[in-house]
């Protein structure tokens, strides 16, 4: 018998999750699959996607040549645009949109000679508009805009930021980010993107012509109070294939950090840290066995954790065990361990994705 440990993943769920981010945004959205779709599989969820989304987002140049690798058609983005100038190349090749947030960059593509037949480049041109990390100065924007469009082998720009505290929305912040993102791009032509996630959720202020929603894809909620209608797109679960009972006083797993205070049995689960459940759980973080909820005990192990089934009449050897999904939200999880879903779901490795529909 194989390992009971896995990651279903709900295709149904993420086309869900990509249509209501569009009916709420407006206008076209971006399908953003870096990190291989956030521990999803980008492949497997971008032919899921495929002639429903407008177009995909991934971080790095490698990222999107996998994609095309494929058979995914359609206009991905760079974000984090090219590393060195060789790279625009194979952008012009594949047909990708590649983003523009510096100095060297640009200067990458003002050096570069038209190629014959090649389309033009389509650039996404970038401002800093609070995130203090990647883009252009503000004021340095229309400067920026001239030169990209004096390259006879550049063809659209389109002009986007990035927020910083979109998922705090009593924060004024981002609405400040966006008050200087359109003054300071007042007057250049080009369409523009301002929304991730979080701003396609809290700032409708925010909506313009491009969404670029990640998270949300896989029904992680990265608002404080979730507004409901996201469906977990990922459930990690396992069975339990071993139980005994502690006796009060007795300790559990490495550094002893259970000790039981009343008769309790304990279920063994076969998922630990190495297939991305963290190491750091405390106790208490729910899980749900057999669809009722229960609680994590002990410390997790490489390989399995530990369940109180105390309360749980009928459960044992072979009971399932959710770790998060459509029981046990990931973000309850990510609270526990002072991260976020993002960072649990990409994550998730060595066990297999059973894909859905």
């Amino acid at each position: 018998m194989a390992r009971p440990s896995r990651a279903r993943i709900d295709l149904g769920a993420l086309r869900h999750n990509y249509t209501l981010a569009r009916r709420l945004h407006g206008g076209r959205a971006f399908a953003v699959l870096k990190a291989d779709a956030y521990g999803h599989g980008a492949l497997r969820c971008a032919q899921a996607l495929a002639g429903l989304a407008d177009g995909w987002a991934v971080a790095f140049l490698e990222e999107a040549l996998a994609l095309r690798a494929g058979g995914i058609d359609g206009p991905i983005l760079v974000l984090e645009g090219v590393f060195e100038a060789h790279e625009l190349h194979d952008v012009r090749a594949h047909g990708l949109w590649t983003v523009v947030h510096h100095e060297a960059q640009l200067r990458m593509i003002e050096a570069a000679a038209a190629a014959d037949g090649a389309p033009p480049l389509q650039v996404w041109l970038k401002a800093d508009s609070g995130m203090g990390r990647a883009g252009f100065a503000l004021p340095d924007m229309a400067a920026a805009h001239a030169r990209l469009s004096a390259c006879p082998h550049v063809g659209e720009i389109v002009l986007m930021t990035h927020f910083a505290r979109a998922d705090e929305p009593t924060e004024a912040a981002t609405a400040r980010q966006i008050a200087a993102f359109d003054a300071a791009t007042a007057g250049l032509p080009g369409l523009r993107s301002l929304c991730n996630s979080a701003g396609v959720l809290g700032w409708s202020g925010a909506y313009r012509d491009w969404a670029r929603p990640g998270i949300l894809l896989y029904g992680a909620d990265p608002m404080p109070e979730p507004a409901g209608g996201l469906r977990p797109v990922m459930t990690l679960e396992s069975q339990v294939f071993a139980e005994r009972t502690l006796q009060p006083g007795e300790p559990l797993g490495y550094g002893a950090r259970f000790v039981a205070d009343r008769p309790t049995r304990v279920g063994l689960v076969a998922i630990g840290y190495a297939d991305g459940y963290p190491r750091i759980a405390p106790n208490g973080t729910p899980v749900a066995v057999d669809g009722r909820l229960a609680r994590l005990v002990g410390r997790v192990s490489m390989d399995m954790l530990t369940v109180d089934l105390t309360d749980l009449p009928g459960t044992g050897i072979g009971s399932r065990v959710e770790l998060w999904g459509a029981q046990v939200d990931v973000n309850t999880v990510a609270r526990a361990v002072g991260t976020l879903s993002y960072e649990l779901l990409c994550n998730v490795k060595r066990v297999p994705r059973v894909y859905e529909d």
